[in-house]
């Protein structure tokens, strides 16, 4: 069973209204603060902004009458877009996200959507998107050493992985940090490295309007709750469509646990030996703490905020069918709710599939995907089928299943390959599911 992180009082208790008090640009989290938190032991980092609190922010009870057409006309109106075939099973009972999408991850076919352009706070969910823009520019063997400017600018807070100013880390240890913690220290580390925060804030915004995500103004690189800072289930799900065309990001989303490394220590013959803790992935249906394990889960990102509430994109495999599935903000006060509903919707997918019809499609980047056919049910999907783009930033064509599963064969060997590819996680979670 895996260690539950402890989360202080201060930090489940921040309101929206001391976030929107706070400055953009905010001093940095004090040292005795981070140090005091990592003393709750190796997974105890707080999860402030990744954690699984109900609600989040009703000040806007209903939808806009008029949203986004990107993907499709039906995916502009408000309320539930599904259009059953004869003998389909119906959309599962008791859904509460204030916006949510289900959408066959190779196709690019929306099976069902709710609200599906409503700019909503995403909250760590939005570190998606930093990944997709970053994580090409930044090998992972390449190495940093922190400084304290590096780590300016969080949030009131935040969620930390245990980052420590004039201590070394390599990218990959900081990515770690970023998917598995969730950790706004590692973000901000790696986006000094790309340049800065505002720099990384341009390029991401750049990225979302290359991707076609208009629904998308990015204020924060980790997804901090800041004035304007919105995206939408539609457009999450296309940084998760898009991250998971490069092999580090399937392999980060969907790695359950690993070590970070920790301080320098002397053994008994006076030599400096760095210790390293424990962290957990904050995805509850990856690693199965708190609600059940969801077989065939891939990834990808969960985030909370008092403003946001909680979110949720995955990615799931039964199969040689690959489902995403984004869920915003739950209204149900109920702890994992987000993930629930999320398991609720994946399970109708992969029983849908075949039995739909798409209320919508995820466009492919660029401009051809911007000007596509609307796709309400009636417009051919020849021309709409969404391609991704290749870490070079050009479209290589249709992703498959295998692709998911391709991200972590060179640990696990090619005679693993038939029950990788059916089942795409970590050993470590596939074993948990046997038993």
């Amino acid at each position: 069973m895996p260690t539950p992180s402890c989360t202080s009082t201060h930090v489940r208790d921040h309101t929206r209204k001391s976030v929107r008090r706070t400055p953009a640009r905010r001093a940095a989290v004090p040292l005795a603060t981070a140090a005091a938190l990592l003393l709750c032991g190796p997974l105890t980092v707080a999860p402030a902004y990744a954690a699984d609190q109900p609600g989040g922010s009703t000040d806007e009870v209903k939808p806009p009458a008029h949203m986004s057409t990107v993907g499709g006309k039906r995916l502009g109106r408000p309320g539930i877009q599904v259009d059953l075939k004869q003998g389909a099973p119906a959309l599962p009972k008791g859904l509460s996200g204030k916006s949510w999408l289900v959408a066959d991850a190779e196709s690019g076919d929306v099976l069902a959507s709710y609200n599906a352009h409503w700019q909503l706070p995403p909250a760590s969910t939005l570190k998606m998107l930093f990944a997709d823009t970053v994580l090409p520019k930044l090998p992972k063997t390449k190495t940093h050493k922190v400084e304290l400017s590096d780590l300016e600018g969080m949030g009131e807070g935040s969620s930390l992985v245990g980052v420590k100013e004039n201590y070394t880390y390599t990218v990959h240890d900081l990515w770690l940090g970023v998917f598995l913690r969730s950790g706004n220290d590692a973000v901000h580390v790696l986006s000094a490295m790309n340049g800065g925060v505002p720099a990384t804030v341009r390029d991401m915004q750049a990225h979302a309007k290359y991707l076609n995500a208009r629904d998308t103004h990015v204020v924060t690189p980790d997804g901090y709750d800041e004035k304007g800072q919105v995206s939408s289930a539609y457009d999450l799900t296309l940084f998760a469509r898009s991250g998971l065309q490069k092999a580090d990001f399937r392999e980060y989303c969907s790695t359950a646990t690993a070590q970070f490394p920790g301080t320098y220590t002397k053994d008994k013959k006076g030599e400096k030996n760095r210790s390293s803790f424990g962290i957990q992935n904050t995805n509850r249906l990856l690693t199965g703490y708190g609600v059940e394990h969801y077989k065939g889960i891939a990834g990808v990102k969960n985030g909370y905020t008092s403003h946001a509430g909680s979110t949720f994109t995955g990615v799931a495999q039964r199969g040689d069918r690959v489902l995403l599935v984004t869920v915003m903000n739950p209204q149900k006060a109920e702890a994992n709710e987000v993930y629930k509903e999320s398991a609720k919707l994946l399970d109708w997918g992969f029983e849908a599939s075949g039995s739909v019809n798409p209320v919508g499609t995820l466009v492919r980047p660029g401009t051809a995907g911007a000007s596509h056919p609307s796709a309400d049910g009636k417009d051919s999907h020849k021309d709409t089928q969404a391609s991704v783009s290749a870490d070079n930033g050009s479209s290589n064509g249709l992703w498959t299943a295998a692709g998911i599963a391709g991200g972590s064969l060179a640990l696990l060997g090619a005679a693993a390959f038939g029950v990788h590819r059916r089942w795409p996680l970590p050993e470590l979670v596939r074993r948990r599911s046997r038993d």
